[in-house]
Order: C-alpha cells, then sequence, then structure tokens
C-alpha cells in the first residue's frame, strides 16, 4: 500500500488524468445538461466536459492558468444553459488546487468565483420548488456554493500547515546551524585558553631551566655547590612545569573537565613567582600599594600571568644585568598592574626574534587575558631605557575568594 500511494505522489498527473477521464464517462453517459435542439449540441457538450477533465489533469502542474480557464468555462456552461452535472466536480478540485499552490490573484478568483456559482446557477436554472421570488432563488443558490467555499477553504488550511511545517523546518535548521557555529567558537576559544595556558606554563618554566642550566655549566667546576642547587631549582621548575601541563592535558582527555584540571595561581602565589626569578638570578622588587582585597578568579590568574610573561619576556631579551619592577596597585574600582625593567628596551632585532614589539605569542596572549576581563593593557618602551607592561584590570568585590595580606613591599 505504501509503495502504491509513493507511486501516486511521484505521478500527479496521470492519476489526475484518470480522475478527469472517470467524470467525463460520467457525464457523458448522464447527457442531462444539454437541452434537445437549437444551438445545445451533443459534441459541443462533449468538447465542454472535455475540457473540464483536461483541466482536472493540468490543475498541479500550471494551477494559476487552470484556475482562470475553469472561470471561462463556468461562465461559458451559462451562457450555453449546460445544466450542472458529474463533470462540474471537476471545478471542486480545481477550488482547491487555486486555494492550496495558486498564486494569491489564483486563489481570488477561485473563491470569488466559488461563492458566485451557486447564486448563478439557481437564477439560470431556477433551481427551487416553484413559484419563488428571485432573491429567494439567489439565497437557495448559496446553498450550491458551500462545495466550492469548502473545497477552498480545506485548500488553503492545507497551504497554512504546510508553510507553517516549512518554518518549523527552517527555524530547526536555522538552530542546528547556529548551535554548531556555537560549538565551533566554544571549540577555538577552549583551544585559544589552553595555548595561552601552555604558552605561558612552557615558556615561563622552560626559561628558567635554560638559565639555570647554563649557570651549572658555568660554574660546575669552580663551584660546585651552586651547580648543585641550579640542578636542583631546574628539577622542581621542571616538576612543576610538569604537573600543571599534566592538568591542562586532563581537558583534553576528559569531557567532564572542571575548573579542577585548570591551573589557577592567583596574586597571593606572585611572592613565590618572583623569589623564583630571583633564583634563576634576574634581580626583582615587588611593591604592593593600597589595601589588599579579594578579586574575582578571572582577575586572580590574568594578574599573574601578566607577571609571569613580563618576568620571562625580561629573562629572554632584558640582556646581562637587567632587574625589573613589579608593582601592584590596588585602587577603589580597579588593580593597576606595572612590570618595568632597565634591559635593552624593544629593538629591531628583538622585534625579529617575536619578543616585545606585540609580534610575539607572549604579548598577543596578555591582551587576550586583559580583554576577557574587561581591563586595558599597554606595552612599550621607557623613556630612560627598558620596557614596561602597564595594565589596569577592573575588580569586583567578591568576599567567597579571600585573599591573605601581604607586605606592602619584599
Amino acid at each position: 500500500m505504501q509503495t502504491l500511494y509513493g507511486w501516486f505522489r511521484r505521478h500527479p498527473t496521470l492519476v489526475d488524468s484518470g480522475w478527469g477521464l472517470l467524470l467525463l464517462v460520467l457525464a457523458a453517459l448522464a447527457g442531462r445538461g444539454v437541452r434537445p435542439g437549437g444551438y445545445h449540441l451533443w459534441s459541443v457538450y462533449l468538447a465542454f466536459c472535455l475540457a473540464l477533465a483536461v483541466l482536472l489533469s493540468l490543475r498541479r502542474r500550471w494551477p494559476n492558468a487552470v484556475t482562470a480557464a475553469a472561470a471561462a468555462l463556468g461562465l461559458f456552461q451559462l451562457a450555453a444553459g449546460f445544466h450542472p452535472t458529474s463533470a462540474d466536480v471537476a471545478l471542486l478540485a480545481i477550488a482547491y488546487t487555486a486555494a492550496n499552490v495558486g498564486r494569491p490573484w489564483a486563489s481570488r478568483l477561485a473563491l470569488f468565483a466559488g461563492l458566485l456559482a451557486g447564486p448563478l446557477t439557481a437564477l439560470r436554472f431556477e433551481i427551487g420548488i416553484p413559484p419563488q421570488p428571485m432573491l429567494e432563488r439567489a439565497l437557495f443558490g448559496l446553498f450550491f456554493s458551500t462545495p466550492l467555499a469548502a473545497c477552498w477553504v480545506l485548500g488553503r488550511l492545507t497551504r497554512t500547515r504546510r508553510a507553517y511545517y516549512a518554518q518549523l523546518e527552517d527555524r530547526a535548521a536555522r538552530l542546528e546551524r547556529e548551535r554548531d557555529a556555537q560549538s565551533k567558537i566554544a571549540v577555538a576559544a577552549e583551544r585559544a585558553r589552553i595555548a595561552r595556558e601552555l604558552h605561558d606554563v612552557v615558556a615561563h618554566n622552560v626559561s628558567v631551566m635554560i638559565v639555570q642550566a647554563d649557570g651549572a655549566a658555568y660554574v660546575l667546576d669552580s663551584s660546585p655547590e651552586q651547580a648543585r642547587n641550579a640542578l636542583e631549582t631546574i628539577a622542581s621548575t621542571g616538576r612543576q612545569a610538569l604537573a600543571e601541563m599534566r592538568r591542562l592535558l586532563g581537558i583534553l582527555r576528559s569531557s567532564d573537565a572542571g575548573d579542577a584540571y585548570v591551573p589557577q595561581p592567583g596574586v597571593e602565589q606572585l611572592p613565590e613567582l618572583i623569589e623564583q626569578a630571583r633564583t634563576s638570578g634576574l634581580p626583582v622588587v615587588l611593591s604592593v600599594q593600597g589595601e589588599p582585597r579579594a578579586l574575582p578568579r578571572g582577575v586572580e590568574l590574568t594578574a599573574y600571568r601578566i607577571v609571569q610573561e613580563a618576568l620571562t619576556n625580561v629573562r629572554k631579551h632584558g640582556g646581562p644585568g637587567a632587574s625589573a619592577t613589579v608593582r601592584l596597585a590596588f585602587g577603589t574600582d580597579g588593580l593597576d598592574l606595572a612590570v618595568e625593567d632597565d634591559g635593552r628596551g624593544s629593538t629591531a632585532e628583538l622585534a625579529r626574534e617575536g619578543g616585545r614589539d606585540g609580534l610575539g605569542h607572549g604579548l598577543i596572549g596578555m591582551r587576550e587575558r586583559v580583554g576577557m576581563v574587561g581591563g586595558s593593557i599597554r606595552a612599550e618602551p621607557l623613556p630612560g631605557g627598558g620596557f614596561g607592561i602597564l595594565a589596569r584590570l577592573p575588580l569586583q568585590p567578591d568576599g567567597s575568594h579571600p585573599s591573605p595580606s601581604r607586605g606592602a613591599a619584599s
């Protein structure tokens, strides 16, 4: 049965032609619409019925033209005096098709013609029990318009339902595309975040290990104790980097990864970071101004990563004998963070190295982090020599994240 139904849907013209042929045969057998004598010829009546059958078979291929032709045939039937016949059933199907798939003008024409068909037929052929006034005959003729109007309403409802379903499908497809786009954006953002974390962890810890390894190689023969301390620092730094990288890789391996896998150092870890930089041979002074307060988690991590990346850049590009100063200033509505050094500053050579002219990944990562918390950052050479990174991070009081008290300077 399903196969037969599918075949009918694939061959609508052939199906309509079969129905048209059936109506033509029934109309020819009835023959009651032809009055004897004169111009009401049998051949004209058959031609009229054949025209209705042809229009029925073509209604879904050319609905607009068929609607106009059917209206013209209806007027011809009234003028020729052909009584309603079984072939007129084709007009019901044509009215349905015009309302279902026809253009607006064709749909309105089908409705208008259908509403007038009954009264005009009643007036033309005096349908009813005589004698009746003309108005009563016209009102009685409205009864004959009911099938045409009902078919038109059914076609209109089918058209509305089809448009509603199409709108739902389009909305579902659009939502699916938007969901895919949001998923891609989320994946790209997560990859960028992981890349920033990996860069911060690897660049900082590896630079410390390289400096310590160079120092150990230099004093290996003359001062074995200093070389041993340097090796211990390398081992400790390597273990720390390995632990943070494992936490980051946990995000990629587990779909349930949450904050527990993400390294979340904050401002309270800055003394440890600065002490690590001092151990690697970089003199650093930390200065804290204002009253320390609880910071949002994102601001904590951003401030830590800015200091970490800035100190890494000083070790890499500051040159021998460079020193750095880290200043934190807690204001009423923001945290001012400055990392300045007295090294070589910004040169064309450093730009080619991708270090401090905004060409490297470090400064790009800083700008991305600061932008995520709604802050601002400026990185530029200092007038007296050296390089400075100035950032302002907005503060939002958060009592759920307590911060330990810090000294004014170290």
